[in-house]
This record gives C-alpha cells, structure tokens and sequence, in this order.
C-alpha cells in the first residue's frame, strides 16, 4: 500500500465470505496493513477465496459446510482462531467479506473505545459503494444512515471489546439473521453501552439486483424480528417486539380483515386497501432524503410488511414443528 495507514497492533479482524471475489479481496487489502491480525473464515468457496486469502498472508478458517451455516457461526470461529494465535489483542473488528474497511477506521475506533471503558461495541457509517446501479444498493445505503450516539444495536461491520464479546457468550451460532441485535442484549444487560459513530467505516457491494433478491432479504429480515422477539420479548427489552407487530398488522392483518369484511358486508370493503398507498403516501412526504429516495424508501417500506410477514410465519412454523432455521440467502 502507498498511503499513510497507520497498524493498529490492539486489533484484529475477522472477515467472514463465500465467493466474494475481487470483492474479498478488496476487503481484505484494506485491513491486512493496518490490524495486529486478519483472520478469513470461507464459508465453501469455490472461486479460490481461499488461496487467495494466503497469498495475502491471512489465517484462513475453513468452515466445516455439514454443519447447517450461519455468519454467526463463521464470526465465532473466526474469534476463536484470532483468541488463539493474538491472545492479545484488545479488540475485533467483524466484517463482511463485501466490505471494504476505510482507511483510519480501525485508529478511530480502538482510539474511542480506548477512551471510553464503559463500550462493547462502536460502529461508524457503512456505505453502499454503489447505490445508484439499483434501487435496492439505494435501499440499503438509506438503511444504513442511522443516528449517532449511543445506540441499542450494532450491524455485521463493527469494532468490539474482545473480553465484552467473549464474556457476553459471543453471537448465537444457530441464529440465521439478527445475531448482532441480539448480543447487544445482551451485552447490554450486562451493562455495557453499544455506540455509533459519525465516521466513515466500511463501503459494502450489496450486488442486490433483482426484485427476488430484496424479497428474500426481506423476509430473512422478518424472521429475524420474530426470533428476536422470542428470545428477548419480554419487559423490559421488548426486543423487536414492536417490529414483528407492525408486520402482522400489515403484512397479514389488515389484507386478511378486508378480505373477511368483503366477503361478509361486500366487495367494497377492499376499499380498506386504499391504506397501502396512502401509508406510502404518509411516509414518503415525512422523509428527509431527495424525492426520489424519500419515495422508493416508502414503497418498498410498505411492501416489504408482505415478505416480513412470511419470515414471521416461517418463523413460527419451524418454531412449531421443532424444524432447524436454514439460512434464507438471497445472493
């Protein structure tokens, strides 16, 4: 490298993929001169992520692929191998394989949580690196534009306390999505502060384009909320307790109310769908983005209750049946 990074010895990495390509690539040439260690954990690559990675000197975790996958389990045995062979280190910063660590991130955040001894957990802004191939990357950067300050939760790219983490039990191998909301329960509970800051940190490659794939992330989202809800539901977290009930409000609950009303009063009872596009509507105008975000941000807020609410459906049928999550993928 030829700019002017500076090695933050107190820091490790964890980066976690699955034929990434140029993509992990990128990623892991942003962190491997600036972190004490880069661990890579592939998930059953086939494009030679892996040689790739120990060209680059990295320590590479194959996963064992007959266990069923989850980024929880792969950050874990990333953890794991970094604990191993860094007992040291003071901090892990988790990435996704499609993300690239901007330059100075890594000083900035070891430097706050340095200075600030009651935080797990700080996280800055993670970035679409290319919002305008498609609705759906624009999406996700609005998504990702989330207040700073202290905050309840943290996302897959964030820089944590390694003592924190492991002494929180570390993420929950067998859950598919929401890992990181639900250890910042409980590390909250434990009486840490989980905190956002302003800063650049990580530019992600979404690659979301198509109709299909949004729709699968979505839905994944709303098993999430329902898992959430059901390990940490109760008062006082009411954790994504709120969420899941908009989702069966207007994923489920208000088709299923007009379809009942119209059968028994008359097909002008549909009328009551009128308030899909009036939310739409509502939310579009409260938006403080351009026209042309605030917009898309509402339709595909309104519509994604529909896949939300097969994830929570999902959810409790497995929950029912006794069935074992599979990881809903949608690229």
């Amino acid at each position: 490298m030829t700019d002017d990074r500076i090695q933050v010895t107190s820091v490790g990495i964890v980066a976690i993929g699955r034929n990434e390509g140029e993509r992990l690539r990128k990623c892991l040439m942003s962190v491997v001169e600036q972190a004490g260690r880069v661990v890579y954990v592939d998930s059953g690559s086939t494009d030679g992520s892996v040689d790739m990675a120990c060209t680059l000197n990295v320590a590479v975790v194959e996963l064992d692929m007959t266990v069923p996958f989850t980024a929880a389990r792969a950050r874990n045995e990333g953890f794991k191998l970094l604990r191993k062979t860094a007992p040291g280190l003071a901090y892990v910063q988790f990435a996704d394989g499609d993300c690239e660590v901007v330059s100075g991130w890594l000083e900035k955040a070891a430097r706050f949580l340095d200075e600030h001894s009651d935080v797990a957990v700080v996280c800055g802004r993670r970035r679409e690196r290319f919002p305008d191939r498609s609705v759906y990357n624009m999406l996700c950067d609005i998504e990702w534009d989330t207040p700073v300050g202290e905050a309840k939760s943290c996302g897959g790219d964030a820089m944590m306390r390694a003592d924190a983490f492991e002494g929180a039990g570390k993420y929950r191998d067998d859950l598919i999505a929401g890992e990181e909301p639900e250890l910042c329960v409980r590390l909250r509970a434990a009486g840490w502060k989980i905190w956002r800051l302003g800063e650049e940190m990580t530019l992600h490659d979404a690659a979301i384009t198509r109709f299909g794939q949004w729709w699968k992330r979505t839905r994944r989202c709303g098993y999430a909320y329902a898992e959430g809800a059901y390990l940490h539901g109760a008062p006082p977290e009411m954790h994504r307790v709120k969420e899941s009930r908009r989702v069966w409000i207007w994923g489920l609950g208000i088709p299923v109310a007009a379809i009942i009303l119209a059968a028994c009063l008359g097909v002008w009872c549909l009328a009551l769908l009128l308030i899909y596009p009036a939310q739409v509507f509502r939310l579009a105008l409260s938006g403080t983005r351009s026209v042309r975000e605030n917009w898309w941000r509402a339709l595909f807020l309104v519509l994604g209750k529909f896949p939300e609410a097969m994830g929570q459906i999902n959810f409790l049928y497995n929950r029912l049946a006794g069935k074992t999550a599979r990881l809903i993928e949608y690229k």
